[in-house]
């Protein structure tokens, strides 16, 4: 079968605490990058979509082969504003002056006010080899002084967004969980929207005849995301609770449907990517779970159109195509529940027809 992809992907803090985030030097920060990015190509994933995070060093390390990792498809720093996801300065620092956040300063997000500041902070995700570029679009979990359902930008920062990203022939994607900032963001000239798992039956109708994709993630519980608290734990057992009913709107609506995911902020959990995928058997036939993280997924990819880092279809096997392929032990049409354990059922790994694992006894 083709190579896995996953549309959602922080490849450089999937595997690390917030707190050594924070804390830690660069340079130690990208040696335990390289390290996740060897063990998520091991578990078959060929191809990720960074949504977040410098990964500009890391992809190209990966791909003069100096590390073994998967392909990068980078947005650059998640542009946010001041108080929306992702800022997470100590409230001390917003009485100082100038400078940039520890945050910023490692590429994780970066704060844009004023449509002005957003198309600058686009231009220079793109100038850095962005193939797309993400903004926030409301709160998110793991920033707890930002409610969930709070608006991030308006609309005419987001389209001023859209704008530069269109003059780049590529595309935004916009983070957003409740209703009201997708359809801002849907409004604004969003082509994709991330996570969305709180949204009601108007914005899925909105998004399928927008044409608008969905890269949403299949958290079902306690077991796919790092223990929280506070603020933090309420919203995340309100988007456990809404992962369900996304789902089923998604389905019945026809929305265009990515697999992504979002494993964040530690080395245990990422093992488990592969079982989020299987996740996916409680919506979808076993066929559509695998076409979602390999044959659609590529669809996706191919929206940042000649920002495409890597030309040629991908998640797919037939002439032409890269030739990303997995061997596996059994059937995962009969038995999707393989993938959720890369390091016993996946027998060969090829990425752009390279061999990284094989097993055979030949």
């Amino acid at each position: 079968m083709p190579g896995l992809i996953d549309a959602h992907w922080h490849s450089m803090f999937a595997a690390l605490p917030l707190q050594t985030l924070m804390s830690a030097e660069i340079g130690y920060i990208y040696l335990a990058a390289s390290a996740e990015a060897e063990r998520t190509l091991m578990r078959g994933f060929t191809t990720v979509r960074d949504l977040g995070g410098p990964a500009f060093v890391l992809q190209q390390a990966i791909d003069a082969s100096l590390v073994s990792g998967p392909r990068i498809y980078p947005s650059g720093a998640m542009i946010t504003a001041t108080g929306g996801h992702g800022d997470l300065r100590p409230l001390s620092d917003l009485r100082g002056v100038g400078g940039l956040s520890r945050i910023e300063q490692t590429g994780g997000s970066i704060i844009a006010d004023g449509s002005d500041a957003v198309r600058q902070r686009v231009r220079e995700q793109l100038l850095q080899g962005a193939s797309q570029v993400k903004l926030t679009g409301s709160g998110g979990v793991s920033s707890p002084r930002t409610p969930l359902h709070a608006f991030t930008f308006t609309e005419a920062e987001l389209r001023a967004a859209a704008a530069v990203a269109e003059d780049w022939a590529t595309y935004v994607t916009v983070h957003a969980y409740p209703p009201g900032p997708i359809q801002r963001a849907i409004a604004a000239g969003a082509r994709c929207i991330e996570h969305g798992h709180l949204m009601d039956e108007a914005t899925a109708r909105l998004m399928a005849d927008k044409g608008t994709w969905l890269s949403i993630q299949p958290f079902v519980g306690d077991d796919d995301s790092i223990c929280l608290t506070g603020q933090s734990r309420i919203d995340q057992l309100e988007v456990f609770a809404g992962t369900d009913r996304a789902y089923a709107l998604a389905k019945q609506h026809g929305i265009k449907t990515a697999f992504g995911s979002d494993l964040l902020f530690s080395a245990e959990l990422t093992p488990r990517q592969g079982t989020m995928l299987t996740h996916l058997a409680r919506w979808y036939t076993t066929a559509e779970v695998l076409s979602m993280a390999t044959a659609v997924n590529g669809e996706l990819l191919a929206l940042s159109g000649p920002r495409n880092p890597y030309p040629g279809t991908l998640g797919v096997v037939e002439e032409g195509a890269l030739a990303d392929l997995l061997l596996i032990d059994g059937n995962p049409l009969e038995q999707i529940a393989l993938l959720a354990s890369p390091e016993k059922n996946l027998v060969v790994i090829m990425k752009d027809g390279k061999i990284y694992k094989n097993t055979l006894n030949l």
